[in-house]
């Protein structure tokens, strides 16, 4: 069966770019299970070929799929369906966002919630004064009904109407309020799983983890967002595209 056979044909009349085509049929092909985790694509000159397409094009299709993370290139190798989940670092975005445009299906488990107001350090963080009220959501993140990742989340009272507006999507959350962050700073550094967290994530105490430290901002430049998520290192890869430009 040859690869357009399996995943489909570029539409004559379709006035996407031709880029912007394959590039969807391969990730339709990816969510609705035509191609499974690990599947090798075809050469970038065969694909070329047999879509009637420059190679250029096809390498800008395959390009944009590997930095979301639904691809993946090995050297000497090929190109493949991503087998470990890939978040980009040039893109903010929540983990309910990430999983589902990698064709994963998100969910969580509330590990609590609770509602206090600001530490020194967090108040140092958001820039206001002590006793400002905050909410705190601690969840264990899914996908697919494996656990990824333990998130620890701070947001100023004030960016939500209720603690029970979060239900599955913080950012889904602050998005229908009018509060949802613009951009951040994150710091990623190794670590190994102490006993409390490696049994929550399912994976055995010192195995290595990544550890997220996010700084989300409001477009008017104030910080909504404190969070600590840890991810599971086995399952993870964060990837982040550089320029000189």
């Amino acid at each position: 069966m040859s690869f357009s056979a399996k995943i489909g044909k570029l539409q004559p009349g379709n006035p996407a770019p031709l880029y912007v085509q394959l590039r969807q049929l391969i990730r339709d092909a990816i969510t609705e299970g035509k191609l499974g985790k690990g599947d090798a694509l075809p050469a970038e000159r065969d694909l070329a070929v047999e879509y009637e397409v420059s190679r250029i094009t096809v390498r800008r299709a395959i390009g944009e799929l590997v930095e979301e993370g639904l691809l993946s290139r090995h050297r000497g190798a090929g190109t493949f369906v991503a087998t470990r989940v890939e978040k980009s670092f040039s893109k903010l975005s929540s983990f309910s966002e990430d999983m589902m445009a990698r064709g994963r299906k998100p969910s969580s488990s509330w590990v609590g919630r609770s509602s206090g107001t600001v530490s020194p350090e967090e108040a140092i963080a958001f820039g206001v004064s002590p006793g400002v009220p905050v909410y705190r959501f601690q969840r264990l993140r899914y996908a697919d009904d494996v656990p990824m990742a333990l998130e620890f989340s701070t947001i100023l009272a004030d960016a939500l109407p209720t603690m029970e507006a979060v239900e599955d999507s913080l950012y889904a959350a602050l998005a229908a309020h009018g509060m949802r962050p613009v951009r951040a700073l994150q710091r990623l550094r190794a670590i190994p799983f102490g006993s409390e967290h490696s049994k929550m994530l399912s994976v055995a105490p010192g195995s290595p983890g990544l550890l997220i430290e996010r700084r989300a901002f409001l477009r008017d430049g104030r910080t909504v967002e404190l969070t600590r998520s840890y991810y599971r290192g086995d399952a993870y890869d964060f990837v982040a595209e550089l320029s000189d430009i």
